[in-house]
């Protein structure tokens, strides 16, 4: 397909990396030389300086001709013109990057409105699929097909299972469980498992099975399936919000630790039934005063890595908690999966697999 992209940041070069190893022709769009030739340096890809919502810029990027265009400069306001005049212009189909929670509420007339293909949040997304891990603590990773029929759930062997040495074969007739055991990771090495393979304890498996087999599944072998009664957030920023939303409206109890006074205000009114607490989310001993041993959850969402991981461990050492950390510099992934942190969120990662499923379908 032939599609340009509006915006060479994580998200823009992440999407760049995924849909060029597919053999897509890709031309990129942004206003810094410096982000264009970083990009064309390591992908092979056409690079254009300028604005994106310039009629001329994206004529010149060939949006007549074009099957897709994506626009995921930092500005939603900025993509969703880039959408409309490349929509006038071209025909093609468009995607926009859309963040700001106001625009949330209204995004279904605003994409009939301008005739978009579809309009993606990453701060949305991660938010869901943090929702998601929390109503299903002791899964790793989750993902839904089919409108939510069908689950695909990862999750580590511990003695306590009582798996270690089962056959795959076996699962079926001792567990009376109509789940499929689809792929095993074992230290580096992942395997398609036949009916013969064995199971071995801190083996991370992958399942999949409709949401009621895979929580019977669980519950044969020991793992608690009730979703999370309360969590604590360390860092008030936009996916903070949108997850502190969601969790609320399920009648999960919300703390989020916040150091910014004028940001903890602006939750304090958007959230009145979360406890916003202005505190430094990395002072060991406020995470202990607030109730860190005793919460059920902690995610750690500031806007350093390095913070998140530390954070996620001492969380792990101090409470029972299910942990999950935010990570968007994606350089590093392997050595941040050999860690015993929970569950590891990608924003990235996330917003590029939705795009990669539209194109996907498209082709």
């Amino acid at each position: 397909m032939e599609i340009i992209i509006v915006g060479c940041g994580k998200v823009g070069t992440t999407l760049a990396e995924r849909l060029s190893a597919e053999g897509h022709n890709l031309v990129m769009i942004d206003l810094l030389s410096q982000k264009l030739n970083n990009i064309q340096n390591s992908l092979d890809v056409m690079g254009i300086e300028g604005n994106g919502a310039s009629y001329n810029i994206l004529i010149e990027a060939g949006v007549e001709t074009a099957d897709l265009l994506i626009a995921v400069t930092g500005a939603d306001e900025l993509n969703l013109l880039c959408c409309l005049i490349a929509k006038k212009a071209g025909h093609c189909q468009t995607i926009a990057r859309v963040r700001n929670p106001l625009y949330n509420q209204e995004v279904n007339f605003i994409k009939e409105s301008l005739g978009l293909t579809m309009i993606i949040n990453p701060e949305l997304a991660a938010a869901s699929e943090i929702a998601r891990l929390l109503r299903f603590p002791s899964a790793i990773k989750i993902d839904t097909f089919a409108k939510g029929r069908v689950e695909l759930l990862k999750f580590k062997i511990c003695p306590e299972f009582h798996l270690d040495g089962m056959k795959v074969l076996e699962i079926s007739s001792k567990l009376k469980c109509d789940i499929l055991i689809c792929a095993v990771e074992r230290g580096e090495d992942v395997f398609i498992p036949n009916g013969a393979f064995e199971l071995k304890d801190n083996d991370l498996v992958s399942i999949i099975g409709s949401p009621q087999n895979s929580a019977n599944f669980f519950r044969k072998i020991g793992i608690v399936i009730h979703p999370v009664k309360n969590t604590m957030i360390i860092g008030g920023g936009t996916i903070a919000h949108y997850l502190a939303k969601r969790l609320i409206a399920t009648g999960i109890r919300v703390r989020i630790i916040e150091n910014n006074k004028e940001r903890c205000k602006y939750l304090s009114d958007q959230l009145p039934e979360a406890s916003i607490i202005y505190g430094d989310g990395t002072n060991q001993s406020l995470l202990l005063e607030e109730g860190l041993s005793q919460t059920e959850s902690f995610v750690a969402l500031t806007n350093l890595d390095e913070e998140n991981i530390l954070l996620a461990l001492f969380a792990k050492k101090h409470s029972p908690a299910k942990t999950i950390a935010k990570v968007n510099r994606l350089a590093f992934t392997d050595i941040i999966d050999s860690l015993d942190i929970g569950s590891v969120i990608y924003p990235k990662y996330i917003t590029a697999d939705y795009i990669l499923q539209y194109v996907r379908a498209a082709q």
